[in-house]
């Protein structure tokens, strides 16, 4: 299908509604626009790419003299706008002429708008049908979800494909995506889900929270927008924990933290976990990954950082053995924060680290893997699930279901095989991104995630 073009644009209700008047330029209303902006004059061309219609008020204009007038439609022209549209009547009585004059030597669209009608109902009516008409156009050979202006987005985003913010504004309007101002967004990927259920369910169990969501070939990607308080979170879980029944009830998310006080505001991250936890509560063989809260208002490339960062993160939740061993039955609710240091060690991809993690294992455990390699034993993950608990004795002992005195044992065994102290400062950080390069190293490989969509 065919881009939009100036014609169509001046078709449209909400440009109808200005009364229209075209001063030049009428050789070239069949113009490709690729985008519609609105601006105060004074700001020039300097922010155009090109095929864009520019609006303004044209306050601008009214003290300006002939030839910074002439300047500033050269600077449009040269900078290959679509045309300019000009509200007269108000700030300016009448359009120019030089900028008539000006326009019709360049062949420049110029267009005066007679009636005030809002920009942004132009903008948004204009951007949409704009996204709309380059959407349907694109082939399936190109778009394997074809007409599917949701799943278009969210692979755009998670790809990390070229964009602007209103470009991604208008497609997630199209599309009934519409976070709060004060939003924190979240990236969510799951694998195993067969269809949107478990990502509805999360969102029900939010409070309603909007959500982008579509299913792919081997996972389902979400951006869900996050606008609640500890209460209404904790309502929504307990609610979902009511329409599922006893299965739910035995994964209950968690509603209270440390540190957390009646009616503060609850950590987003964690708010999203706990609610896809109770969603999946019936489907154990799901693993779902959640990105970091940004905020609505920050920014296009913000957005896919959030679900770039839950795509990472689900295939390293997929490849990589855990750190500790599950503590219940269920689903895998993971986040980018908790499996940090792994996408950390992994930046770029985890064959192109491969080698050097592993001289960085052999450097720092040698002599545990060496004895590993002799005697049955479990020393590496002992001093992983150590370092990351804070060496506290009482909860290792309890996520490695062993009694204290067996720790002691495994911890004095690794203290003598490394010859350190492994709670001393100086190492933890070594010891820990060491551990952790073990199990990267040792991942599970290619033929558990077979499907998967990854991302760079």
């Amino acid at each position: 299908m065919p881009a939009l073009t100036l014609r169509d644009i001046l078709a449209l209700d909400p440009v109808r509604g200005t009364e229209p008047e075209l001063l030049a330029g009428e050789g070239a209303l069949d113009r490709p626009v690729r985008w519609v902006h609105s601006s105060e004059v004074y700001e020039g061309a300097n922010f155009l790419d090109g095929g864009e219609l520019l609006l303004t008020n044209g306050f601008g204009l009214t003290d300006a003299d002939e030839g910074t007038r002439r300047q500033y439609v050269r600077e449009l022209a040269a900078r290959g706008a679509a045309g300019l549209a000009v509200e007269v009547g108000r700030s300016l009585v009448r359009m120019p002429e030089e900028v008539v004059d000006e326009a019709r030597r360049l062949g420049l669209p110029l267009i005066a708008l007679h009636r005030v009608v809002p920009f942004v109902r132009i903008t948004e009516a204009a951007n949409r049908a704009i996204v709309a008409r380059g959407l349907s156009g694109r082939g399936s050979a190109v778009r394997p979800w074809g007409d599917d202006h949701t799943a278009a987005l969210l692979a755009d985003l998670a790809d990390g494909q070229p964009l602007n913010q209103p470009e991604v504004e208008a497609r997630a309007a199209l599309a009934g995506f519409h976070p709060g101002a004060g939003a924190r967004l979240i990236g969510v990927s799951v694998h195993g889900a067969r269809d949107l259920g478990v990502i509805d369910r999360a969102a029900r169990a939010l409070g309603g929270a909007s959500v982008l969501r579509a299913v792919f070939p081997g996972d389902a990607l979400a951006l869900v927008a996050w606008a609640g308080t500890g209460a209404g979170a904790e309502a929504g879980a307990r609610g979902m924990a009511v329409r599922d029944g006893a299965r739910a009830r035995t994964t209950a998310p968690r509603t209270v933290h440390a540190g957390a006080r009646p009616g503060s505001t609850r950590d987003p991250v964690r708010a999203v976990q706990d609610a896809f936890r109770a969603a999946a509560s019936a489907e154990p063989g799901l693993t779902v990954a959640v990105g970091h809260a940004v905020a609505v208002g920050s920014g296009w490339l913000r957005w896919s950082d959030t679900l770039r960062a839950a795509r990472t993160t689900l295939e390293l939740a997929l490849t990589v053995p855990p750190a500790e061993p599950p503590t219940a039955q269920g689903p895998t609710v993971t986040s980018s924060r908790a499996l940090a240091l792994e996408r950390e060690l992994t930046r770029g991809g985890v064959d192109a680290n491969r080698d050097r993690l592993a001289r960085l294992v052999q450097h720092t455990l040698g002599p545990l893997l060496a004895w590993e390699a002799a005697h049955p034993s479990d020393l590496v993950r002992t001093l992983e699930v150590h370092l990351r608990h804070g060496c506290s004795p009482t909860r290792t002992a309890a996520l490695l279901h062993i009694g204290r005195q067996s720790l002691y044992q495994r911890l004095e065994r690794i203290e003598t095989l490394l010859g350190l102290e492994i709670d001393d400062p100086d190492l933890l950080g070594e010891l820990l991104a060491a551990a952790c390069a073990h199990r990267v190293v040792r991942g599970r490989g290619e033929a558990s995630v077979r499907g998967l969509r990854t991302v760079a």
